[in-house]
């Protein structure tokens, strides 16, 4: 006989799997309207599946809200922590001005391969810098290189080192620069201040340092969709230095 216990489990699997094909099917439906098929960045997607990278990249209509943010802001100098196969790369470079430049950072040698050949594929090999190399090895040189301050910085690593990583953003934008951190509210998990995954931990501590931060203001928005349930933080640098 089967019991009740599993006949509930059963009907939320089946409910949390309709509530994901909804979510899909309006990814869809946005995205065939308003963010049209690109052989560039299919040909990106393509090549990361091909490759076994993992399909974490952002979803096109993410990808496109990425480069209309960078385009609002005018920016000319872009930071990203997290390359992957290039895919939110090539959207945030294409918003570049002529004389743009981009810095991008990558601590998987085969992803950074993968990346490259998407990069030159989409025409900005010229206006991207694809670092390799653990992030918190290679963010150092980009500073005593003078390579900012950068107008955008988007965030989308490893969660357990993004209070690091937020510090060295903050080190490396102005006032008026945005910070965008990826993946924060990790399915809801974010509001468990007991779970011991180091991941989650990682996303709350930079929310305690954003909520102690002068220098910055910020929210984090939920986001659903054919990605599943999760979010974003946003953050303005609206200080060059720490009040007294």
């Amino acid at each position: 006989m089967i019991g009740t216990g599993w006949l509930r489990r059963r009907f939320r699997q089946r409910a949390w799997a309709a509530i994901r094909a909804q979510w899909s099917a309006v990814d869809a439906y946005v995205c065939d309207r308003l963010v049209p098929s690109d052989p560039a960045l299919d040909a990106a997607l393509a090549a990361s599946a091909a490759a076994d990278l993992p399909a974490i990249n952002v979803a096109p209509n993410q990808g496109k809200l990425l480069q209309i943010l960078a385009q609002s802001l005018g920016a000319c100098r872009i930071l990203e922590i997290g390359t992957l196969g290039g895919y939110s790369t090539i959207w945030l470079a294409r918003a570049l001005p002529a004389d743009g430049r981009m810095v991008t950072l990558e601590a998987d040698p085969k992803h950074a391969d993968v990346a490259r050949r998407n990069i030159a594929n989409a025409g900005l090999s010229d206006v991207l810098d694809l670092r390799v190399g653990p992030a918190l090895d290679t963010l150092p040189p980009v500073a005593d290189e003078g390579l900012g301050p950068f107008d955008l910085v988007f965030i989308d690593a490893d969660k357990k080192n993004i209070p690091a990583y937020f510090d060295w953003a903050l080190r490396l934008t102005r006032r008026g620069s945005l910070i965008i951190v990826d993946n924060v509210v990790r399915h809801g998990a974010v509001a468990d201040a007991h779970s011991d995954d180091p991941h989650i931990q990682g996303v709350r501590r930079f929310n305690e340092l954003l909520a102690a931060e002068p220098r910055v203001s910020a929210t984090v928005i939920q986001t659903v969709g054919s990605k599943g349930y999760d979010g974003f933080a946003m953050v303005l640098v609206t200080a060059d230095e720490p009040s007294a």
